[in-house]
């Protein structure tokens, strides 16, 4: 295990690959923005606009995907407001059982500033079998769901014959996951290939119980597909200078989004602006830590370092402090909704330890072997 030597990043990021100095994708791309022609940058972001609106077939020419969260708001409002465009909204709900009341709120927060927006709900009872299947096979709950996430607007945007799709950040630019780069900084069509996606693969959904026509919602449309619907993903994030985590939390939070006040060690972080919608993303996080050695906090401070308000010093004392912890209440909230006990949810955990990381204390607990910031 190495870190980049300018920010917090690990090697052990799936598809990630640090450069002969030891710099990570993500700080490199960083070092480039100073020599960016924004211009340029401004008249390919106007291209991608026309192009929305010249291939309308709907009255919409683009379509967000929302949670009603910081980077949702903040897109929807410029595309609206800057761009001067017509977007449809997205949004795919956790069933009753997983959404929070914070999450409902944002939506409507959001929905109330003047858009249309689109609700899918998929089957709960699927929802939650997916959901236990992708823990106990991979002891990631979220591989399901955010099947359904990403497949969902691309979808919606084929049926509504909507031309282009805004996303947020460049995973392959703005984190480092190398298989979603596309053919340009905002060419966003190879998102199905990002880590948590794994190429749009849903044959480990299926089962006696769970047949093809269940899963429709889950089912990322093929290339074919998008190519025959003339459909573009371009990527927001990467024609703003100032596209962070807490800059968009900061720009939601003051146009009325309700974030989290619960203590950081709850939810694994410091800030309290991600995953407003549901409780369990904490615990993924925790898993995620276990699982690579970095968790939430350290994705925060990346940029933070990079953005010069925090020293890579400070950086790792909070990463320290931070990554890997969750309430014990959601683990229990989840266990409910999984119908699982405790024990077996840390059973499924600790198989998926990397042992490599990490060792088990005499009291149980699993303990770093690494030393945050310097590695192995």
């Amino acid at each position: 295990m190495k870190y980049c030597k300018k920010c917090l990043q690990t090697d052990t990021r799936p598809n990630t690959l640090f450069d002969e100095n030891g710099i990570c994708p993500a700080c490199n791309y960083f070092d480039t923005l100073k020599n960016v022609d924004w211009q340029e940058r401004k008249d390919e972001l106007a291209t991608a606009v026309q192009f929305g609106k010249d291939n309308s077939h709907s009255g919409y020419d683009c379509i967000i995907g929302i949670s009603g969260g910081k980077d949702s708001l903040r897109q929807a409002l410029y595309v609206k407001k800057v761009l001067k465009m017509n977007p449809l909204l997205v949004c795919l709900s956790y069933p009753p059982a997983q959404v929070t009341q914070r999450g409902v709120d944002n939506v409507t927060n959001l929905i109330e500033q003047g858009f249309d927006c689109i609700t899918i709900n998929p089957a709960p009872k699927v929802w939650q079998n997916l959901m236990k299947k992708g823990f106990l096979t991979y002891a990631n709950w979220a591989k399901s769901t955010e099947l359904a996430l990403f497949s969902s607007v691309p979808r919606l945007a084929i049926a509504y014959q909507i031309p282009l799709i805004w996303w947020g950040e460049n995973p392959a630019l703005q984190l480092g996951d190398l298989k979603t780069k596309g053919k340009s900084g905002g060419d966003g069509n190879n998102l199905k290939h990002m880590n948590t996606l794994g190429g749009g693969d849903v044959t480990w959904l299926l089962s006696e119980e769970i047949r093809k026509n269940d899963i429709l919602q889950y089912v990322y449309p093929s290339d074919e597909e998008m190519q025959r619907a003339n459909l573009r993903i371009t990527f927001l994030g990467y024609y703003w200078k100032d596209w962070s985590l807490i800059n968009n939390g900061n720009y939601a939070t003051l146009r009325g989004l309700d974030i989290r006040q619960e203590p950081p060690e709850a939810i694994g972080e410091p800030y309290g602006i991600t995953s407003l919608d549901e409780d369990w993303v904490s615990l993924n996080q925790m898993i995620k830590y276990l699982k690579f050695g970095f968790g939430r906090t350290t994705d925060y401070m990346n940029e933070e370092i990079r953005l010069g308000r925090i020293s890579r010093e400070n950086a790792i004392k909070l990463a320290e402090k931070y990554d890997g912890t969750c309430s014990d209440e959601y683990i229990k909230g989840f266990c409910k909704y999984l119908e699982i006990t405790i024990e077996e949810f840390w059973e499924i955990v600790d198989k998926f330890v990397n042992k490599n990381l990490f060792d088990r204390n005499e009291q149980g607990k699993w303990t770093r072997k690494f030393q945050v910031g310097v590695g192995l």
